[in-house]
């Protein structure tokens, strides 16, 4: 059983990538991709069984026996042997990476677009992570695992009868990570008073999303999802490095030039003008060891112009033109009237594709303008003096793994465990206990 002392597990998957770890920690223990690789169809697990006739079958009007030698057939126990074999044959993270570039394993994402797609690999993807990765009895633990926003009643049910009934673990708590993502920006210098309300902007790998939180409860109507995020940053620089001739434009080359040399710049006419005068200035060089040989690739325009489809979309994209900073205020002019001050202040960055060189500072800038005019063309229609509106847009250290450690942050509070749905909860009232949502206080 779970004693008072031990930490509770926190678990954030993400569609690109799963952060885990224990609750009082500042960062997780382990980021790994949320994939997994299972044994291809056909290369392995085949039984004689299958490859029968359907009259020969041991199913059916013969029963389970030999109706001639009157004795069983070995080959069903053999089928689900095989079978049984080959669920366990599988591997999760960067070594489904690794076994996905040999013969016999096929990769899938079990998470897309933020949401459980597959709930059998997701299972085996909880099994090694918890018993190989964080190495500890789920029934000795509490769990906080985290969800999207509009995450459908049903999911957390899956998720509640996988954890109760095939883990056993002491207690469960389902958090939304817009508000997980909000108290991991009480860490920030820029915030002055505790609270569950702001506008979180979260961009991972496969989607982005501007989420409107009041008071913890995330306001469903008013959330927007952006079609842009990393994956499609990084997809962009490898089609400007094959455009360019550059002899590397591998997606690893590509993910690299993103997390190391791309930044946001104030003015995109400007960057171009100042790098055509003086191309050597701004050039950066990434050296990549590819078969025992270096190779030099020169960053050029797309240091500055990937990270711009946030706020310029339609350089990358003839579907989706609208930029982030008319997005967000969007949602937050969505939102109910008595709470939009509070969303326009405290504007929450949260998850890797935020964390570039002066992100925050543009979609400040930007988000400004666009209230500026709209409280300047009120003030000249009403003929009153307006108090103006504060937009503020916060970034902080942890955002990367915002969400994760927001939840580390909650979950190591000593009422965590009260908010917790636990193993007697679930066998007394069954899985749709996790339907109701229970709101932690703000600590002080």
């Amino acid at each position: 059983m779970a004693s008072i002392n031990t930490p509770a597990v926190v678990m954030d998957n993400g569609t690109g990538m799963t952060k885990l770890g224990f609750a009082g920690n500042d960062a997780p223990s382990w980021v790994i991709p949320t994939a997994i690789a299972t044994r291809a169809t056909g290369t392995s697990g085949k039984s004689t069984v299958s490859s029968k006739p359907s009259f020969l079958s041991t199913s059916g009007a013969t029963g389970a026996g030999n109706s001639i030698t009157g004795t069983s057939s070995p080959s069903p126990s053999l089928s689900s042997i095989k079978r049984d074999m080959a669920d366990l044959d599988f591997y999760i993270g960067d070594e489904a990476l690794e076994a996905a570039k040999g013969p016999g394993y096929s990769l899938h994402y079990p998470v897309r677009h933020g949401q459980i797609d597959n709930w059998d690999q997701m299972e085996r993807f909880w099994e090694t992570s918890i018993f190989k990765y964080l190495k500890c009895e789920p029934e000795d633990h509490y769990f906080l695992l985290t969800e999207p926003p509009l995450n459908p009643p049903e999911n957390r049910e899956n998720t509640a009868e996988i954890m109760f009934e095939s883990f056993n673990c002491a207690g469960l708590y389902i958090a939304v990570q817009a508000v997980l993502a909000l108290a991991a920006s009480w860490t920030s210098s820029k915030v002055v008073d505790r609270t569950l309300t702001g506008t979180v902007v979260d961009s991972g790998d496969g989607v982005t999303h501007v989420i409107p939180v009041a008071e913890g409860y995330v306001i469903a109507s008013a959330i927007k999802n952006i079609p842009l995020a990393g994956r499609d940053i990084t997809s962009f620089i490898q089609t400007m490095l094959r455009e360019r001739g550059e002899p590397n434009s591998s997606l690893k080359t590509a993910e690299e030039i993103k997390q190391k040399f791309c930044y946001v710049c104030p003015d995109i006419v400007k960057e171009f003008a100042k790098y055509d005068n003086n191309p050597e200035m701004f050039a950066k060089y990434m050296v990549d060891t590819v078969s025992d040989r270096k190779i030099t690739v020169d960053v050029g325009y797309e240091g500055f112009l990937a990270p711009e489809i946030f706020f310029n979309p339609e350089i990358a994209s003839s579907d989706f033109l609208t930029p982030l900073p008319q997005i967000v205020d969007t949602v937050i002019q969505a939102s109910p009237i008595d709470v939009r001050k509070n969303l326009y202040k405290n504007i929450v960055l949260s998850g890797g594709s935020t964390m570039f060189k002066d992100f925050g500072r543009r979609l400040q800038r930007d988000l400004k303008t666009i209230v500026n005019e709209r409280v300047a063309l009120s003030e000249s229609l009403s003929g009153a003096k307006s108090s103006g509106v504060q937009v503020q847009v916060i970034s902080h250290k942890r955002q990367k793994n915002a969400v994760w450690f927001g939840g580390s942050l909650l979950a190591q509070t000593s009422e965590f465990k009260s908010y917790c749905h636990t193993k007697q909860d679930y066998e007394e009232y069954g899985p749709n206990i996790v339907r109701n949502f229970s709101l932690f206080n703000v600590p002080s």
